[in-house]
């Protein structure tokens, strides 16, 4: 979690990233991607204009060393230049509360009426008696829920408060990330990396209309380019009824090879899901191909993401 201020924040972000960072309102935040000169994704963060004169951003964890080294040798080139921005990392921890049960439970412990906060919104606020919390309608799991930044010290005790709602339980990374599959949310370091392009992800709406006309982050001829041309290669969402393909499964369509970049059984459909990459002219949905999964073929088709229904929030 780093916050970037100066008068010329957002300057600096947008070298970074394609999103259309100028235009989020107070307290609004956007999923944006990290880009190197190749149009690969370094990652992809959350960056929130924040209400109190800063930008708030959350790096993946896995990500936080090559992301700070990037930010922080692009202020020390606009700090050269005349530019105010500077850099601060919290220490903040993050819990992510998520659910259909979140707004009940979480409403019990705010001053804040969370019926007014929208999807990929934060404000700062008290939890449960913790001060100083920033919490922010999203999660990675495509059901409603929150992030919520608690100073360090306090995490723990913020932590076993919700755990004693009797409905509120803790729930580990595989957990997450089924859900995030049947979201058909990408994982970085598995569906995502240096080497994959925005628009081979299917992640061209991150990129603001501005941004693609200005082509002013790095990357962005490439990407571009692959707008207009197409990608040669897709990533697409699969189903069997087969043993689960896990990551870097090598799916064979037809006689084109592709590669299953996550997979797992489903909880809320009851069959097997995954996610990859095939050849961009067997790209359609409904395209069946074979799977191999430990050293066996099976039947899987080509389905559109998300394979469960997302209940993102908004405020009415």
């Amino acid at each position: 979690q780093t916050q970037v201020y100066g008068r010329d924040r957002v300057r600096f972000m947008e070298s970074l990233v394609g999103g259309d960072i100028a235009e989020l309102k107070p307290g609004q935040g956007t999923l944006t991607l990290l880009t190197n000169e190749r149009g690969g994704i370094v990652d992809d963060l959350i960056v929130t204009n924040t209400t109190e004169d800063h930008l708030y951003v959350v790096s993946n964890a896995g990500c936080t060393d090559k992301d700070l080294a990037i930010m922080r040798g692009r202020v020390a080139e606009l700090q050269a230049a005349g530019s105010d921005v500077h850099l601060e990392v919290s220490d903040n921890a993050l819990l992510a509360l998520q659910g259909p049960s979140m707004a009940r439970v979480l409403q019990a412990g705010l001053p804040d009426d969370l019926a007014k906060l929208s999807f990929m919104n934060s404000i700062t606020t008290t939890v449960f008696s913790v001060p100083g919390c920033r919490v922010t309608r999203c999660g990675y799991t495509g059901e409603d829920g929150v992030e919520i930044s608690v100073p360090a010290g306090r995490a723990v005790e913020l932590a076993e408060r919700l755990l004693d709602v009797p409905e509120v339980w803790p729930a580990g990374l595989a957990a997450r990330d089924s859900l995030r599959l049947e979201a058909g949310l990408c994982l970085y370091g598995n569906d995502i990396d240096e080497t994959t392009t925005p628009a081979e992800a299917g992640l061209l709406w991150t990129l603001g209309k501005r941004r693609r006309a200005a082509m002013d982050f790095p990357g962005a001829a490439i990407i571009m380019a692959q707008v207009k041309e197409k990608p040669k290669r897709k990533r697409v969402g699969l189903t069997s009824g087969a043993g689960a393909a896990g990551p870097h499964s090598p799916p064979r369509v037809l006689t084109s090879p592709g590669t299953v970049t996550s997979g797992c059984p489903s909880p809320s459909l009851g069959k097997n899901i995954a996610m990859g990459y095939v050849e961009a002219v067997h790209s359609r949905a409904g395209t069946a191909l074979t799977v191999e999964v430990r050293k066996k073929q099976h039947p899987a088709l080509i389905t559109k993401m998300p394979f469960v229904p997302t209940q993102y929030y908004m405020a009415k």
